[in-house]
């Protein structure tokens, strides 16, 4: 585990420095990153404007695949996809969307508006927050989510993590459901363990970045 997050680091261009060790019960391991960035070289998560296309990097699911796999319940071609997407950085994803406003206007004119990870809070409640803070509202259309083989299948069979909840209690009522595909809904709720990032742009920039 040591040497594979160290590779990792790596592979991203950090540097490691200190680390301390803990006893428990449980495995626990993990990193706290800090570094500078550029005071106008940054998105934020908040900017998106009506009429954006929003475009996700990495598919849906590895929350419900992790839950099942611990039941014994995914299949292996599902776990091969979910891991090796983990394990993929989004600094390919980061540097496609700097290469695509770098070729258009920049400041308060790139078409890359917002952007933001897709994490813990799950699709819909880091959609809510974009939303939120962007003044707009964001429509998701279930067909169109990219989803890990496999996930579908496990969420339909009401398999989820213990932060499905959590994630449901913190969209609230600024979620408004207009499918009868609880699995999708599901899905969108799962939290993501290095997951991609959700850009909303200008509909010219998602053509050139689909």
């Amino acid at each position: 585990i040591l040497r594979g997050g160290m590779e990792k680091m790596q592979e991203a261009g950090c540097a490691i420095a200190g680390g301390h060790s803990v006893r428990d019960e449980e495995l626990k391991f993990g990193y706290a990153v800090t570094g500078l960035v550029h005071p106008k070289r940054f998105w934020r998560n908040a900017g998106a404007r009506a009429g954006d296309a929003l475009l996700l990097t990495k598919p849906l699911g590895t929350g419900v695949i992790a839950t099942a796999l611990k039941s014994g319940k995914a299949t292996p071609e599902s776990v091969e996809a979910a891991t090796g997407s983990m394990a993929r950085l989004n600094r390919d994803a980061a540097e496609a969307l700097r290469e695509v406003e770098s070729g258009g206007a920049g400041g308060a004119d790139s078409p890359i508006h917002a952007v933001t990870d897709v994490t813990g809070f799950g699709l819909l409640g880091h959609s809510w927050e974009m939303a939120e803070r962007s003044g707009v509202e964001l429509a998701l259309r279930g067909q169109d989510l990219p989803v890990y083989d496999g996930a579908r299948g496990v969420a339909a069979s009401g398999t989820t993590t213990s932060g499905h909840a959590n994630n449901r209690a913190y969209v609230g009522d600024h979620l408004v459901v207009r499918t009868d595909d609880e699995a999708i809904v599901a899905i969108g709720l799962d939290p993501q363990t290095s997951g991609g990032l959700m850009a909303a742009v200008s509909p010219s920039a998602a053509d050139s970045l689909r």
